[in-house]
């Protein structure tokens, strides 16, 4: 590349959590060269927000599940076609894939057999420690570098070669600790002192389809000891519209927001929280909302999940905390009785809830909460360095 050229880094996150990842890594990219660096590949809708362009919709990539993933293989084949189609013509300065490892392993490995000489990095490791111990070995032949969120991650791949940067987690960078929640009850028009119950679905169209039901049958129960609470519903761009019909004969008042400071604003309004495992619950976390994790699948996914997951929590703070601090009602536990009985527990017990958020505010230090480099700004340095050494 030229001295007089910007930096090219071209993006893969292909789906809503990597997407807000690969977004806080270009603000930082952007700062760290004083804007003099371009961006190509394939986000969501907060990198767009950000002045990115996507190659096509990362939606497409954000299957859950066995059962869910073969139908769409035919078209996932061919966005891996396009997508390494499109590195190969643009010859960027460094690929960067997020998350998604199913996805991104597929196009690294085509990078490397085309021996392109680009350097590869992933960002987020995949979660060997739980089941798919072998996608370390995988790793370390199809990357370059392994950008890890968590400290104990390292010591899957070393063994493999593959050098590997803990970053910290972003989620401890982030607004989530920041909403005003009086700016949100006034937006949907409620007043202070109106109960409010933040509902979070998740953001694939499987984890809609399938958690939706349950939730509405939870507010069915809960309506009847709190008639005067309202719902507030945080959701993506990408299933909005489904998630507007879905919840649109609930038996509460129903208010579905976007957008990220929506989003931080329903935590900071909110009493309690029931939510789609995954990211978001770190976020909660972080906003020192008491909440409660829940995930249903296809009976089939359901079942393989049982055989292949080896881990004893999906919450990664009752991971790094081993033992269960927030409690995880999966597959065959997410019922309406297990899911009613915790939150009403969240909205009425305060003891209850402030051991939560407190041991919960002990464990986020672990993800490089309090340091000075924000893990974003770790995570461009690496990037940047990948450049310069080509590797």
């Amino acid at each position: 590349m030229k001295q007089d050229e910007d930096l090219f880094v071209y993006l893969i996150a292909g789906e809503p959590s990597g997407d807000l990842l690969a977004s806080r890594l270009m603000r930082a990219l952007r700062l760290k060269t004083d804007g003099k660096i371009r961006f190509g590949g394939v986000g969501g809708e907060t990198m767009i927000e950000n002045g990115f362009q996507s190659l096509f919709d990362s939606s497409d990539l954000a299957v859950m599940g066995i059962a869910e993933v073969i139908p769409s293989i035919p078209k996932i084949m061919k966005r891996i076609r396009q997508t390494v189609d499109d590195i190969v013509e643009k010859k960027p300065d460094v690929v960067v894939t997020v998350d998604s490892w199913s996805f991104c392993a597929r196009v690294n490995k085509e990078l490397k057999d085309r021996h392109t000489g680009i350097p590869q990095i992933h960002y987020v490791a995949p979660q060997v420690w739980a089941w798919k111990k072998g996608r370390a070995k995988t790793c370390g032949r199809y990357i370059d570098r392994l950008m890890a969120l968590l400290p104990y991650e390292a010591k899957y791949f070393e063994p493999y070669g593959l050098k590997v940067d803990f970053v910290g987690h972003p989620v401890v960078e982030g607004a989530s600790a920041k909403g005003n929640g009086e700016a949100l009850r006034k937006m949907i028009g409620i007043s202070q002192e109106t109960k409010l119950l933040c509902v979070l679905p998740g953001s694939r169209r499987s984890e809609i389809k399938y958690l939706l039901p349950v939730f509405k049958d939870v507010v069915a129960v809960l309506a009847k000891k709190h008639p005067d609470m309202h719902i507030v519903v945080p959701t993506v761009v990408t299933v909005e519209r489904k998630v507007r019909v879905a919840v649109s004969d609930w038996s509460l008042p129903v208010h579905v927001v976007t957008g990220e400071n929506n989003r931080y604003n329903a935590f900071a309004a909110s009493q309690a929280a029931l939510a789609a495992s995954g990211t978001i619950a770190l976020e909660l976390a972080m906003a020192k909302l008491p909440y409660t994790i829940a995930y249903k699948m296809n009976p089939i996914s359901s079942f393989l999940a049982r055989k292949l997951v080896s881990g004893r929590f999906a919450n990664l703070i009752n991971i790094l905390a081993d033992r269960e601090i927030v409690k995880e009602y999966l597959l065959e536990d997410c019922t309406v009785e297990n899911l009613t009985a915790e939150v009403e527990r969240l909205l009425e017990d305060e003891a209850y809830r402030q051991n939560q958020t407190s041991q919960t505010a002990d464990i986020l230090k672990l993800l490089g909460a309090q340091e000075n480099l924000t893990p974003s700004q770790k995570a461009a340095d690496v990037v940047l360095s990948c450049i310069k050494n080509k590797g």
